[in-house]
Formats: structure tokens, C-alpha cells, sequence
């Protein structure tokens, strides 16, 4: 079968292996034929060697959907013929977060295509317990996407209960685009979406995302009263990693109000102690997702109040993997979600 390996920054090596079987299968285990790869941001800084926790050589791919060829005899949850998606976090179920369901931060936790191999091959084997039945007509393209859609809706979820708050996401890249999706569908009740590029910001309301704020035109402080009146905004999140976007985010947020960290920053922000303290905000982290978020996404997708079609730039074949990360590199502004495509 053909696999694609980061063996250093800036090199992908395609190899053939012997194929996986259903001889290779323990009684938990599902084997997948991989239909479609996405590729994430954190994929692009291993790419460059940029990203710290990447471990080389190591497969790509984590954001996938397959077709199940075989399972295991223990295992119920999809049968020969069902089409899936599974979580790439391989943890460890002892440590102190794990032991309380935490285990999105699982004190060991290692993920597929960074510390460990991933599913960038024909096929793959993946545990019972962390693959997701796909619903029956679900486009492949969507399968593939579930993963960055469920880490919009964790990040949502850390924010607690949205119904009737008004929210400024900032960042209106493809993950904070499926943080406003995922926020609306929470019943938030109106949702603002920020950024510097009038693309994103279009793309966000072909998502059904109503009101937009390019940033470099408009402070922040001066669109809230336009889009919120006298109610203002009560939760935030930081989406751009941009350190102007956080201290903005705390300054305008409501007093005792939420701001939800979900980007990954390259430099440390330096924060206003002065707006945490005297405003008593709450400033919350996000990591990745749980089981639950992927359900509700592949939920939301299939019911179409998270629309993801937009959000797909270009699409490519198998064998045009290291053309695909030179497509993202030479498009950052413009480029949303690129797919592979292993039928092609």
C-alpha cells in the first residue's frame, strides 16, 4: 500500500508497504481503506519544522474518513461497508486526567501524524472506542473534516452554557470559522466573527456566519456597539494568535465574561493583568476535542447546521501530497481546506 512520511522539515517520502489486513486485526480493532485526508496548520509548521512536538520520521494525516473493510470480532460499533472517521489521540487512561475523562490532556498523550504514525496510506487500523460511524450519504469531503469541526465544537463547549450570550470569535480562519458555527449552534444569540482578510470574512458568511468585522478597517471597541447595542458581548474567543486580538478581546468583553484561548501562539502575549483582575474575567484553554464533540459535529454536519463546503480550497491526489503543502504555503491568505483525494 502507499504511505507518505515526514522524514525530516520540508521532505515527504512516499514508500510502499505491505498492505494491512484483516489478519492484523485484534478483537477491537477496525480496519479502514482511507478515502480522504485533510491537511490542518499544525501539519504545514511540522512541514517547515516548526512545530516542537513533532516527532520525524513519522506518517502524515489525522483528519480522514474511510471506508471499514473489516473489524475485529468484539467490535459493534460499524460493520464492513459503513464509512467513519476515528480520533487520532492515543492516551494513556491512568493519569490524573484521564482518570476524570480528561483525557483530551492525557499527561502521555501522543497524536497520530505528529508523535505518532498516521493514516496518510491506503489503509489503517484504528480501536473500537475511538472511531465515529459516518452517516449513511455523508460526503467523504465532510467525513475528512470532522476532526477541525470537533475542535470548534470543544472550544464552544469550554465556554459553558451560550444560549442567549452574545460572542466575538476573532480569527476567521478555518478553525475559527467552525468555532462561530459551532458557538451559533449553540444557541448563541449573536455571533460576531472578525478578521484582516476580506476573503475569510466572505467565506464566513457563506457559512451563515451574519455579522463580520474586518479589524484592520475597524477596532473592535467601535463595531460592539453596532452588531451588540447597549448588551454588549459576554464570551470571547481568540482564534488568530495575535496578541493586539487577545488584550483587544479582554478589554471589550463584558466584565466577569469568558475568553476562551484557542489558538496556538508563536510568541508568548503579553496579557493586561489590570482587565483580568479588576474585570474578574475568566481566561479558559482549549485541547483538541473529546468523543463527544465528534459526535455532536458529525451531528451537526449531517443536519446541516455546520456547513463546511465553503470551506473547501482545492482538493488533490494522493500522489500530489508535497504539491498540496506548497499549494497552502504559496495561498496562506486565501487557502482554507485542502483534501486529499486517494481515489483519484
Amino acid at each position: 500500500m502507499r504511505q507518505v512520511v515526514l522524514t525530516e522539515p520540508k521532505r515527504l517520502e512516499f514508500r510502499n508497504v505491505p498492505d494491512l489486513t484483516a489478519a492484523d486485526l485484534k478483537d477491537n480493532e477496525i480496519l479502514l481503506s482511507v478515502k480522504r485526508i485533510g491537511i490542518c496548520g499544525s501539519e504545514i509548521h511540522s512541514y517547515h519544522g516548526l512545530h516542537p512536538a513533532t516527532f520525524y520520521p513519522v506518517v502524515q494525516g489525522h483528519e480522514y474518513s474511510a471506508e471499514v473493510v473489516a473489524v475485529g470480532s468484539a467490535v459493534t460499533a460499524v460493520a464492513p461497508g459503513d464509512y467513519a472517521t476515528a480520533r487520532p489521540q492515543l492516551v494513556c487512561g491512568k493519569c490524573g486526567p484521564c482518570s476524570r475523562g480528561q483525557y483530551n490532556v492525557c499527561e502521555n498523550l501522543r497524536v497520530q501524524a505528529f508523535q505518532a504514525d498516521g493514516a496518510a496510506q491506503d489503509y489503517f487500523i484504528v480501536p473500537e472506542d475511538r472511531v465515529v460511524k459516518l452517516p449513511e450519504g455523508m460526503s467523504l469531503d465532510y467525513g475528512a473534516m470532522i476532526e477541525p469541526a470537533s475542535v470548534g465544537a470543544h472550544a464552544a463547549s469550554r465556554a459553558g452554557n451560550l444560549a442567549g450570550k452574545n460572542v466575538v470569535v476573532s480569527g476567521a480562519g478555518a478553525i475559527g470559522n467552525l468555532v462561530a458555527q459551532a458557538v451559533i449552534s449553540r444557541g448563541a444569540k449573536k455571533v460576531l466573527i472578525t478578521d484582516v482578510s476580506d476573503f475569510r470574512l466572505d467565506i464566513a458568511r457563506q457559512c451563515g456566519i451574519e455579522h463580520t468585522l474586518n479589524v484592520a478597517r475597524t477596532p473592535l471597541k467601535e463595531a460592539v456597539k453596532d452588531v451588540f447595542g447597549d448588551e454588549g458581548f459576554q464570551v470571547a474567543f481568540e482564534v488568530a494568535g495575535v496578541e493586539a486580538s487577545v488584550r483587544s478581546l479582554m478589554e471589550c468583553v463584558e466584565k466577569g465574561g469568558t475568553v476562551v484561548i484557542v489558538a496556538v501562539f508563536s510568541k508568548d502575549p503579553a496579557l493586561s493583568m489590570f482587565y483580568l483582575g479588576e474585570h474578574e474575567l475568566n481566561i479558559v484553554g482549549t485541547m483538541m476535542y473529546r468523543h463527544e464533540d465528534y459526535i455532536a459535529t458529525v451531528e451537526a454536519v449531517a443536519n446541516g447546521t455546520v456547513n463546511l463546503e465553503p470551506l473547501i480550497s482545492k482538493r488533490f491526489s494522493f500522489e500530489e501530497y508535497d504539491e498540496a503543502y506548497k499549494y497552502i504555503d504559496e495561498n496562506r491568505m486565501t487557502c482554507m481546506k485542502v483534501l486529499i483525494d486517494l481515489e483519484k
